[in-house]
């Protein structure tokens, strides 16, 4: 509705005075001739908002003026209360100042708009972490995100999947992401280094240190949000380092999707020949490492046959001769 876009307009002016009618065009979803138009409505209903040019230009109120748009709507209240994780906030170690300024909230709001805010709280509940999965926030977390919040550069020595050895990196992180409930941090290797942005799961971090010196100059120009939704694939797809070549039962086939990683079973099905005469179909699978894929597929059963790696299929060849002396199956191979 224009009438809620043009009071946020108003309030992102008042709240970061300078803002161009392009970046003002990216917070509002809008183009730049709908700001410069919503600029002139917000004028014609008083409101006080000039555009200056100059490299301290963009839009700015008088000086002095505020406006009194700050009152919260009753589904506003809702909302706010519900825009935070309690499980993500515990992992960082900010719960209790969470609780702390829910309570200074509540104290600040109407009697009618704190109902509202605390009926949210007996009426929807995040759980992030998956299923059959123990949520375990890592250890180094909190120290991490206290880097992030100071931006303070840190040297961290990271476990790479699949590999004995591990590296150790200075690293700028930018910000922490909760993703299925496992912990990200992006962030830059210095200039002095490549200057590239990296992303490293956290719970692979096995040492942290924050250097010495002033903290790092945050790049401007980055949305860790936008950075996340271009980057998420492309890092999922890094992590898939081998692959599984296996001939798979229509139920198999249709079963892949619920055990392995979303990136590599796109592949997979691309790569997908017709069925052989007995029904099965032949894939490449992208894979993080052959203990990864052997926990995944052995849920597959007697729908998958691993032909590639050789040590994958030999997992699978030791299972079965496991099971089958467990069960005492005759005959086996």
């Amino acid at each position: 509705m224009r009438a809620a876009r043009l009071i946020r307009m108003a309030l992102l002016v008042q709240s970061s005075p300078g803002l161009t009618a392009d970046a003002l065009a990216r917070e509002l979803d809008v183009s730049r001739r709908t700001v410069i138009r919503d600029a002139q409505a917000l004028q014609e209903a008083g409101v006080p908002i000039r555009a200056e040019r100059g490299r301290a230009g963009g839009y700015h109120l008088a000086p002095g003026h505020r406006t009194r748009l700050t009152t919260l709507h009753p589904t506003e209240a809702e909302t706010l209360y519900l825009s935070g994780l309690p499980s993500a906030l515990r992992d960082l170690g900010l719960s209790d100042a969470a609780d702390t300024a829910r309570l200074k909230l509540s104290a600040t709001l109407l009697p009618s708009l704190r109902a509202a805010a605390e009926s949210s709280v007996r009426r929807f509940h995040l759980d992030a972490p998956a299923w059959f999965r123990e949520p375990s926030a890592p250890e180094l977390l909190p120290e991490l995100a206290r880097a992030v919040w100071s931006d303070r550069t840190v040297e961290i020595t990271y476990a790479r999947p699949g590999r004995d050895d591990a590296v150790t990196r200075l690293l700028q992180p930018y910000g922490l992401v909760l993703k299925a409930g496992v912990w990200y941090v992006v962030g830059r290797v210095p200039a002095g280094r490549d200057g590239a942005w990296r992303t490293y799961r956290v719970d692979r971090v096995t040492a942290l240190s924050p250097t010495d010196g002033e903290p790092f100059v945050r790049d401007p120009g980055f949305d860790l949000t936008a950075y996340w939704r271009a980057n998420a694939e492309a890092f999922a797809r890094t992590l898939l380092r081998t692959t599984a070549t296996l001939r798979l039962t229509e139920r198999g086939l249709a079963r892949l999707p619920a055990v392995a990683d979303p990136a590599g079973v796109a592949d997979a099905l691309a790569s997908a020949s017709g069925p052989d005469a007995d029904g099965r179909v032949t894939v490449e699978l992208p894979v993080e490492s052959e203990e990864v894929a052997f926990a995944q597929l052995s849920e597959l059963g007697a729908d998958v046959e691993v032909l590639a790696p050789e040590g994958l299929r030999a997992r699978f060849r030791a299972h079965a001769r496991a099971l089958a002396a467990l069960y005492g199956v005759a005959g086996q191979r």
